[in-house]
């Protein structure tokens, strides 16, 4: 019985130092360039449209170089647009992986393994909604073990 919680502390712990290491990582690395302030304050904010996404380029899901993708577990129904999104091969509603893909694409996959686009959702959609990354997984198989499906 306790073994199984001390199991999932050290996984845990082991998370935890994975997500440091990469922090620390991040840190080391030089930042991007800054745009000039003055340039910035002279714009007319009128003029300014805001993006759909609040996060700043270089941190969106579909831009980073080093990973094919990001996925998270979706466990209620999904609602789009009003609509409770349902697989198309068996129709079920809820239990989803939700994948986002570099090129700014979010596909559904079900528990039974059918994988489809959903063009209602998008990576600022995926960034809104999933948290911090916890892991990091060589294939797609890895990850969809380590989430359940």
């Amino acid at each position: 019985m306790f073994r199984c919680r001390v199991r999932a502390d050290r996984e845990f712990r082991d998370a935890q130092r994975e997500i440091q290491a990469l922090l620390q990582t991040h840190t080391e690395m030089p930042w991007p360039d800054a745009p000039d302030p003055v340039a910035a304050t002279t714009q007319d904010t009128a003029e300014a449209v805001p993006e759909a996404d609040f996060l700043p380029p270089e941190f969106r899901a579909p831009s980073r170089q080093d990973v094919a993708g990001f996925m998270m577990r979706w466990d209620q129904p999904l609602v789009v647009d009003g609509e409770v999104r349902e697989c198309p091969a068996c129709g079920a509603y809820r239990n989803w992986v939700v994948l986002c893909l570099r090129d700014d694409s979010v596909w559904l996959r079900c528990r039974a393994g059918h994988t489809a686009r959903e063009p209602g959702l998008d990576a600022a959609w995926y960034n809104r909604h999933s948290g911090p990354a916890d892991h990091w997984h060589p294939t797609l198989e890895d990850g969809l073990r380590h989430l359940g499906h």
